[in-house]
Order: C-alpha cells, then structure tokens, then sequence
C-alpha cells in the first residue's frame, strides 16, 4: 500500500512539473516572437477635401493572417473624431457603413438635443479586420473627419504562451485521468480528483484567454466621436484653402450670433415689456416729486485787510 501511495504521489508531482514546464515554453523562445512584440502607433492618411480615410497600418491581407496560425498575431485599434452640420444623416451613414462591412456597436451614446443643434455621440464599433479599411474610408464619407490615430498591439508571444499552457494542463488532464482509473483506494480517488479539477479551472481560464484574443485580432475596434455644428471646422490643405475656409466661416458665425440674438430678444419679450413699463412708472413717479425751494446764498463779507490801518494813515481822496 506504501509503495502504491508513493507511486500515486511520485504521478501527481511529475504532472505539476509537466505544466510548470509548459508554461515556461511560450518564454524561453525569444529569437522569433520578439522582433514584433512591441506595440506600434501612427496617424491614418485622410485626404479632409474628399472626406476619404486610409488606414495606414493595417495591410490589405489582414483578414487571412487573422486565421493563420503561424501568422503574427495583431490587434488593430483606431479612434475618429468627426463633426457634420446634419447630424442625423450622418448618423444613417455611419449605421449603413457598420451594418454593410459586418460590423457591430459595442456601445454607444448621445448627448444634446435637436432644438439646440448642440448633439454629440461616442460609438465603439467592432469591425471584422477584413472590413477595417472599407469601414474607414465610408465613415470618411459621411462626414468631415478632424483627425484620426490608429494602434497595433502584437500580441504573439503572449498567444503562443497560452497555448503551450493549455497543451500542457491537456496532458496533466490525462495523465490523472489514467491515474483515476488505477486508484484502489478511496484516499488516492479523492486526492485525483482534487487534482482534475484544478487543472480543468485552469484549463478553462486559458481557453477563455485565448477566445478572448482572437477576437481581438479577428474584430478591430473604432472608435468614433461625432459633433453637431453650424460651421465646419476648416480643414483646407493650401493657405489658400485655409484663408477662404476662415473667411466663409467667418460670415457663417456673424449670421448665426444675429440670428441668435433675435432668437433670445423673442426668448425675452415678456422681460423687455416688463422693463420698459418699470422705466416708464418711475419716471412718472419722479416727474411727480415736489421740487425743493432753494435756499438764498448768505451774504459775502469782505475779508480782513493784511495788515491793520492806523488812524491817520487813511488814504486821502483825490481831486
């Protein structure tokens, strides 16, 4: 029986070993994986004057190396801040540019109110990798993009070391599965178990880790902000283009200002008339107020002279 226990024990340890082995093979290989572990992050290229966007990361075959297993293993992200004096059209464009490249929004939220043209919205969409540069060029055409950034993260040698951690918890599954079935005692069966069930909670992390990464690679996420405004922001390319820009919006904002102060004037009727009519009361008020009788000045006297006159040296009159 001892020496039964001591097998049984002698099993469970070189399992244990067996995936501290496998956990360690994703890092060991360093000559391949590392040259494209670190992160990568540059502007897109957009021409403002058509409104068309470029990715300038992602390659055109991103789609096949997504579901290559050898391939490099990429997370593509971008972020869009746009703005468009109709909101609710390019709001349609943006739904029917996410619903035609097979995309989907994660979140998304507005903000404002139609009546005062001051409404924003913040979407996350995922979009499927193969799809990413078609989606980026439609929500260029939608409305007028300010800027825009895009990150890839290679995460390669972390999916590797997943995997070679699954494939050992796997084997440490067997093997106390083939334990299980040689246990004779009740002590050894519930020792095994024990054991599988650790192994199948930490065959299950990992398996979730690696999903989780492939969709990341698989679904490239946008990130798009969008603005309501009166006037575009220019975006001339020439300083030319830039000057006419500033001078068209110039006019545009010295229109809306007038209409808007006509607007709030409107707004304010009910105030104005309640002023004027408080103005007009005091004034009547005031008018009626007795004046007050004004006081004679008192009489002057003349100052002293300087110096004293004596008797005798008045001055003598002249003939």
């Amino acid at each position: 029986m001892k020496k039964r226990i001591v097998r049984i024990t002698a099993a469970l340890c070189a399992a244990a070993l067996l995936a501290g082995c496998g956990s360690s093979i994703g890092s060991k290989d360093d000559g391949y994986y590392a040259a494209e572990a670190a992160a990568k992050e540059s502007y897109a290229n957009y021409d403002s004057a058509a409104g068309s966007v470029d990715s300038g990361l992602v390659p055109e075959n991103a789609a096949e190396a997504a579901t290559d297993e050898t391939a490099q293993k990429i997370i593509y992200n971008a972020s869009l801040s746009m703005e468009s004096t109709d909101f609710d059209t390019t709001r349609e464009a943006l739904m029917t540019a996410v619903e035609a490249n097979g995309a989907w929004l994660e979140s998304t939220s507005l903000y404002g109110t139609e009546k005062d043209h001051d409404r924003t919205a913040d979407y996350t969409v995922r979009v499927p990798v193969g799809s990413y540069r078609a989606f980026l060029a439609a929500v260029g055409d939608a409305g007028s993009v300010l800027n825009i950034s895009e990150s890839a993260e290679n995460i390669t040698s972390s999916y590797i070391d997943v995997q070679a951690r699954l494939s050992a918890l796997e084997a440490q599954r067997d093997r106390l599965n083939a334990l299980a079935d040689q246990a004779e005692t009740t002590a050894d069966l519930l020792e095994i178990e024990s054991q599988l069930s650790d192994v199948q909670y930490q065959l299950e992390n990992y398996t979730r880790q690696l999903r989780s990464m492939d969709q990341q690679v698989s679904y490239s996420t946008v990130d798009i902000y969008l603005r309501e405004v009166a006037t575009l922001t220019p975006t001339g390319v020439t300083f030319g283009e830039r000057i006419a820009d500033a001078f068209g919006g110039g006019w545009d904002a010295f229109v809306g200002f007038l209409q808007g102060l006509v607007i709030a004037l409107v707004y304010l009727w009910p105030v104005l008339l309640i002023a004027v009519a408080v103005v007009f009361i005091l004034r009547k008020v005031w008018k009626k107020r007795p004046k007050k009788e004004k006081l004679p000045k008192p009489a002057q006297t003349p100052p002293p002279a300087e110096y004293p006159v004596k008797p005798g040296d008045e001055p003598k009159p002249k003939y």
